[in-house]
């Protein structure tokens, strides 16, 4: 297993780690309190985290959707949070040119899901030298990811993660393969359980996604039970006001008691 660090966040190296976050940067003032309280928490615990927070969704359900503040504020946003809060930060990227720009703010690039095989985004994206962690899409099967696993070793990129976040299942649904976890690290990267996104009913909504937050908490038990190296869940102060993906977020107040029991779980089955 390639283990690495991201300040003070271990991944892969037999520590359980988090990333969490609201799904979109909705303004400066509600980052900066979702990260220092996400911090707060996760410090009481005796967990990692990164922050995690996208400054462009540009994959949405219709265009009437909320998109986030955009390239330049968002990434001033991020960046703002992560100098003031002291938090290793994670925002998607959706085109080459933009992995060099976000890789000045972010610590670890995120490639969206529907983007995983964009094999020029995946380059740009290893070439910063920046972590990078790669939704697994929705159409592929877990041992199909091992491409993507190649093509960033040979762009040069070290510090690799892969993210499970369900496979499509009918129509507006997903699955989550619990083989895809072993599968994955077996490619020898670290494995991340993308557990809210996991729970939404893509276009459930007709011109938005929707989803069923209320299993967020059996959906997270199982995946560290399967022994995977990251949680990954979108928490959101308000999800019924959240602009996006706001029915498969976590609320806030449910964040410390889960990652507790989270924590437990690992230590248990590390045990044995």
């Amino acid at each position: 297993m390639e283990s690495f660090e991201i300040g003070e966040v271990g991944f892969g190296g037999g520590d359980l780690a988090f990333i969490l976050g609201p799904c979109v940067v909705e303004s400066y003032e509600h980052a900066s309190m979702m990260a220092g309280s996400i911090k707060g928490i996760c410090e009481r615990v005796g967990v990692g985290f990164v922050y995690k927070s996208s400054f462009d969704k540009a994959n949405r359900s219709s265009l009437e959707s909320f998109r986030g503040e955009g390239m330049e504020s968002g990434l001033d946003i991020l960046r703002r949070v992560k100098e003031e809060v002291g938090v290793p930060v994670i925002t998607d990227i959706h085109e080459p040119w933009q992995a060099e720009v976000a890789a000045r703010v972010a610590d670890i690039l995120q490639i969206p899901a529907f983007l995983c095989r964009q094999t020029d985004l995946l380059i740009a994206a290893a070439k910063t030298g920046k972590a990078v962690n790669v939704k697994k899409g929705q159409f592929l099967a877990p041992w199909d990811a091992k491409n993507i696993v190649e093509k960033l070793q040979a762009a040069g990129c070290e510090k690799i993660l892969l993210t499970e976040r369900g496979a499509s299942f009918g129509y507006n649904n997903l699955v989550v393969d619990l083989r895809s976890f072993p599968i994955m690290r077996s490619f020898g990267v670290p494995v991340v359980f993308d557990v809210t996104h996991s729970l939404q009913l893509p276009g459930g909504l007709g011109k938005a996604t929707d989803g069923q937050a209320e299993y967020i908490e059996h959906f997270a038990r199982a995946g560290v039970a399967c022994g995977v190296d990251v949680v990954f869940m979108e928490v959101h102060d308000n999800p019924a006001r959240a602009p996006s993906d706001g029915p498969n977020q976590l609320p806030l107040e449910r964040l410390e008691p889960l990652l507790g029991k989270l924590k437990s779980i690992h230590q248990l089955i590390n045990e044995n």
